[in-house]
């Protein structure tokens, strides 16, 4: 069976995580680490898919920042999806 590395990232803010995901792929795709599963968690954040409408987001994104609720575009597909404290993410 292949190697796998699981890495738990704690809760950081989704930018911070996306970037450390694009640095596991770089260095993967180098051939410096092993698949890696990683897990976060997030504080409360949408993102909005490549194939997301951003009408779909009710709240004013005024109130999500007074809320304390970030949002961020990203290349990945889906509409509209929530991440928040709590929630695991692999």
């Amino acid at each position: 069976m292949p190697d796998l590395a699981v890495v738990d990232l704690g809760r950081l803010p989704w930018e911070e995580a996306w970037a450390i995901q694009r640095e596991y792929v770089a260095k993967r795709q180098a051939g410096q680490v092993p698949d890696t599963l990683l897990f976060v968690e997030h504080p409360h954040v949408l993102t909005l898919g490549r194939n997301s409408d951003p009408a779909h987001i009710l709240a004013s994104r005024e109130w999500l920042a007074e809320q304390g609720i970030s949002v961020h575009e990203t290349n990945r597909g889906g509409d509209v999806t929530y991440h928040g404290p709590g929630q695991l993410v692999g």
